[in-house]
């Protein structure tokens, strides 16, 4: 679980703007851009080459 302190000062890398916790629990999401960051092992990485949209993951889990 993310600390609600680290979540407060936590941006998106590439707009800047604040992020917040996916339903799921397993991610980060950009409220602007909407890019998701994963968290491993209760660490965000907050990398853009990380991010992913929930669409992607969504048709890439559709295909399966």
């Amino acid at each position: 679980m993310i600390d609600k302190e680290l979540l407060d000062i936590l941006a998106c890398p590439v707009c800047k703007e604040p992020v917040e916790l996916t339903k799921d629990g397993k991610g980060l999401k950009c409220v602007k851009c909407g890019r998701v960051y994963p968290i491993r092992d209760d660490i965000p990485i907050m990398l853009e080459e990380e991010a992913y949209y929930e669409e992607d993951k969504k048709d890439s889990s559709d295909k399966t």
